[in-house]
């Protein structure tokens, strides 16, 4: 029989592995990268060669940790479309910035900082001349992950298991600049190399972008931290 201060000790060691999980991690060569970025409550995990500029799959959603494993519920999988909306369970270990997830072992990236803005956002608004127009995310999301040093953006709808586009890679953010340096792209590898810079703020806790996207066009957005939305 468990005794209080054994299912305390077990809980604050589940808390403690969960704390250790956040950030990005990273395994494999250039040419078969594979980048994990973890929030506090979301992961996305994406598989690209930076050599050739190719993409080659990503996929991600929701986690928890469960004694000795990562559970991981999928809200989008380029690779097994089958898996979204299922649960998967691997073994996890973390030691030393060492993350083992089943038979892979990846090393970390960062821990969530320097960046100011990790977590995971869903697009909230857009601001045009007419106005402050607001999106409600539903099963069609358009979400951003962001360790300290790694970001993506994912397009997805989560019911029909439809994937709509991603891409991601390092930025920085510095006197008020986010600035982007792509190093994959799901829909366009043109972009890959390319570096952004836009205008952030985060009034009242949501993340106000704003510049010119990889095409040029004008863009300012509201983006909202998915635990404020709570989904």
């Amino acid at each position: 029989m468990k005794t209080p201060l054994l299912i305390a000790l077990l809980l604050l060691s589940h808390i403690v592995l969960a704390q250790e999980l956040v950030g990005a991690w990273q395994t494999g060569p250039d040419d078969n990268r594979t980048v994990m970025i973890v929030s506090p409550k979301h992961f996305a995990v994406t598989v690209y060669n930076l050599k050739e500029k190719t993409f080659t799959g990503t996929y991600g959603g929701s986690w928890r940790v469960e004694k000795d494993q990562l559970v991981s519920l999928h809200e989008f999988n380029t690779m097994n479309a089958g898996q979204v909306g299922s649960e998967t369970r691997q073994l996890i270990n973390v030691k030393n910035d060492k993350l083992k997830l089943g038979d892979v072992e990846f090393t970390r990236i960062d821990n969530g900082t320097p960046g100011a803005l990790a977590g995971a956002w869903l697009i909230t608004g857009r601001v045009t001349e007419k106005g402050q127009q607001t999106i409600t995310p539903g099963a069609r999301k358009t979400m951003k992950i962001l360790s300290g040093t790694r970001f993506q953006w994912i397009a997805y709808n989560s019911e029909t298991k439809e994937f709509f586009g991603t891409g991601g890679g390092t930025y920085t953010t510095e006197a008020g600049k986010y600035t982007e340096a792509i190093e994959f792209f799901s829909r366009d590898n043109t972009r890959v190399g390319m570096k952004l810079e836009f205008n952030f703020e985060l009034p009242e806790g949501n993340w106000r972008h704003s510049g010119k996207s990889s095409k040029g066009e004008p863009i300012d957005e509201i983006w909202t931290k998915r635990e404020k939305i709570g989904i």
